[in-house]
């Protein structure tokens, strides 16, 4: 599903990741954990396409880092789900809209829209929300709403970049949950974090970056 082999890839400024080597099978949920400025954000963005590596490769799916071309991104990103820390909700438009609009994006039916919209809501618990603008939500409200976006178009990989570092313990913890029930419905995960103490004993396989190598591969 997902595979690094000796993918490597360097700011200018320096820093960057180095040689990693992992392999994440479909349906899994795997752990990232590492400080920040450890390389996490790089890793996620080179499954998402948005970073080619310097070296190496980064296959996803059907798609692989040395042959897929600008024109085929696109496509390559439609299998994947992105949850990030800071939500990046639009302010001026409501939770429905919100998670709608990847789906806007890729040119779904007004009517699929809808029920795609709501079932993703009510997986989330946000279904009395539809309405609300982001201001008006929670902090963990807010991160499931995320969430829902990123779940919205029934992507087989879902990337979690850090999506507690903004929580209280309690809305971390459900976050998790959430994110395990996502898994048990079949969608691959990978979630990046910095608190070891969130993710240790939940019987999944963590893997550790610091300084841009990785480990537990």
């Amino acid at each position: 599903m997902i595979e690094f082999q000796n993918a490597s890839y360097s700011y200018i400024k320096g820093n960057g990741v180095n040689n990693l080597n992992v392999k994440i099978d479909e349906g899994e949920f795997a752990f990232l954990i590492g400080p920040t400025g450890s390389g996490k954000t790089t890793l996620m963005r080179l499954i998402y396409f948005d970073l080619i590596p310097d070296a190496g490769m980064v296959i996803v799916g059907k798609y692989s880092s040395s042959t897929i071309t600008t024109r085929k991104i696109p496509g390559a990103r439609r299998g994947v789900g992105m949850v990030f820390q800071d939500y990046k909700l639009l302010g001026d438009r409501n939770l429905f809209e919100n998670t709608a609009l990847p789906l806007h994006a890729l040119g779904f039916p007004g009517k699929e829209i809808v029920d795609r919209v709501e079932e993703a809501l009510d997986l989330v618990g946000l279904e009395t929300k539809s309405e609300h603008l982001p201001m008006e939500l929670s902090g963990g409200e807010q991160q499931r709403a995320c969430l829902a976006r990123a779940i919205v178009k029934e992507p087989d990989i879902l990337l979690a970049d850090e999506p507690t570092g903004n929580l209280d313990p309690v809305a971390s913890f459900e976050l998790v949950r959430l994110l395990e029930t996502i898994n048990e419905m079949g969608t691959t995960i990978l979630m990046a974090s910095h608190n070891y103490n969130l993710i240790k004993g939940r019987g999944r396989r963590i893997l550790e970056i610091k300084n841009g190598t990785l480990r537990g591969s």
